[in-house]
């Protein structure tokens, strides 16, 4: 019976998953199950009789005894080295990781049982897994590096082409008042023309390039929709009369959880659109809650898009019912600048049309979520502009052909001019002249800023000097800029009579 017993303790021990085996308190092997031959590599009986010992690397053999003899003298069920990598050594003289369970065994002696395990493929994951994990941080890193450098691209290419369209535009302006004869007036209208068109393409190909570099990211908060449908009423109001159109925004109480410079770019594509497909009519914009959500619709009674090329309005330069070498009515781009924006936003634009009777364009937005402040619009274009009466203006351009092309605008205008390159050039000329009224660049040589050359002339002069401050930068810094009740921000190319009429607003004329 006891000889049955022994056989079925040790079938039963060989048949465990992992090696054993049991030690006395001299370290010499008792036991050794079949797991633990196959995982050593010795036959059992080389393994029998033999020091502990010898199944570790050498390095750590004569701190072993140290341990074994400290668990001999408080047995008890434990992992091995908790929180350390164990190794182990194979006959051949290979090491391996291990996991060691400890258990004692009581008879007529105290044993040791060692349960143990190879971990080598655990360890070999997690190497794997702290690598990936490395690789992934790196490219984190280095596509947030690459997105920094395309943003400095963008910020310098956009700086740096609207300058010379920015020149173009002023001496445009300038000659315009100073040629007399009919045909030249005519010529330096479609001059005007032209530049106004490269001008619009221009801004269109920046803003999908920034958008498509990741240098553009949404700065959501609460706003209320009618902030952004006042905007839009006063910008296409006057466009839709002067073709005879009706335009209707419903006016609405709803507020809007999203980036508002973004949310009123996409509305503005789409009216802008609406407007221009539609020949008899009108123009309708109009909120409607839905839920969690704020559905906007744009909705035309034009000419309508067949269904066969609803899924083509979204690539760049498609216009609906314009051959591909046609003279075109804009560029085909807004929609897919508006489809940019949408995917940015994770908002959702829906398309609807009939050939003949219109189309309905639905924005669907999350719904405000706490109080709002509104959206401050960007500021109406002032009324006609006058002659300068002589009045007093500070320029900072360190570009020189930009230089000489505003100072002889505004020269020709009839105001006095005080032209510098930088901070220090405009501080020197302060004490022989005190400005009106300030216009600087927002991005200067040697890093200097517009909003640096503002506060330091203001400083010198007085607190609530009136400033213009032309820029490229449509980042959300300059936009933030806006709150100064003393400060206007153009965009850049500017208009020549576009600034005019401001300047004469801002000095009272």
């Amino acid at each position: 019976m006891q000889t049955l017993t022994g056989e079925l303790a040790r079938s039963a021990l060989d048949a465990a998953p992992d090696a054993l085996i049991i030690v006395d308190a001299a370290g010499t092997v008792r036991f050794a199950n079949r797991q633990a031959s196959a995982l050593f590599g010795y036959t059992h009986e080389d393994l029998i009789g033999q020091p502990l010992e010898q199944l570790l690397p050498e390095r750590f053999r004569a701190r072993h005894v140290g341990d074994r003899q400290g668990f001999f003298a408080a047995p008890r069920v434990r992992l091995m080295g908790a929180g350390l990598t164990l190794f182990a050594q194979r006959r051949d003289g290979s090491e391996f990781p291990v996991e060691v369970s400890l258990s004692p065994v009581v008879a007529d002696r105290t044993l040791v049982a060692a349960a143990i395990r190879d971990i080598s493929e655990r360890k070999r994951a997690e190497a794997e897994l702290i690598a990936a994990r490395e690789s992934a941080d790196e490219s984190r890193k280095s596509a947030d590096r690459a997105n920094q450098a395309k943003s400095r691209f963008l910020a310098t290419a956009s700086h740096d082409l609207r300058q010379p369209l920015q020149t173009l535009a002023l001496l445009n302006g300038a000659l315009r008042r100073m040629v007399a004869t009919p045909d030249a007036a005519e010529v330096l209208a479609q001059q005007e023309q032209a530049v106004g068109t490269m001008s619009r393409l221009l801004n269109t190909l920046l803003d999908i390039s920034k958008l498509e570099s990741g240098a553009v990211k949404p700065v959501p908060r609460d706003f209320r929709a009618a902030s952004v449908l006042d905007t839009l009423r006063r910008e296409f109001a006057p466009i839709a009369q002067a073709r005879g159109l009706g335009f209707v925004v419903e006016p609405s109480q709803d507020s809007i959880y999203s980036d508002p410079a973004m949310v009123e770019q996409i509305l503005k594509n789409l009216v802008s659109n609406a407007v221009k497909y539609t020949r008899q009519g009108r123009v309708t914009v109009r909120c409607r809650r839905e839920g969690p959500s704020l559905r906007i619709e744009v909705a035309d009674t034009g000419v309508g898009i067949a269904a066969a090329q609803l899924a083509y309005i979204y690539d760049e330069f498609y216009q609906v019912g314009v051959p591909a070498n046609a003279a075109r009515d804009g560029f085909g781009l807004g929609l897919s600048i508006v489809q940019r924006l949408v995917r940015l936003l994770d908002a959702r634009l829906e398309a609807s049309s009939e050939v003949g009777k219109g189309s309905l364009f639905a924005l669907t937005l999350p719904a405000g979520r706490a109080a709002v402040q509104d959206f401050e619009p960007e500021p109406a274009r002032p009324g006609p502009a006058a002659a300068g009466d002589g009045a007093r203006i500070l320029l900072v351009e360190d570009d020189a052909s930009v230089r000489h092309a505003t100072c002889m605008l505004l020269r020709v205008e009839g105001y006095r001019v005080t032209a510098a390159a930088s901070l220090s050039e405009a501080l020197q000329s302060l004490p022989a002249q005190l400005p009106q009224l300030l216009i600087t660049d927002y991005h200067l040589a040697d890093g200097e800023l517009g909003t640096g050359i503002i506060a330091a002339v203001r400083e010198r002069v007085r607190p609530d000097l009136e400033a213009v401050l032309l820029t490229g930068d449509t980042s959300p810094v300059v936009k933030e800029l806006r709150g100064d009740a003393h400060l206007r921000i153009l965009s850049k190319p500017v208009d020549a009579e576009q600034l005019l009429r401001l300047l004469r607003e801002l000095l009272g004329g």
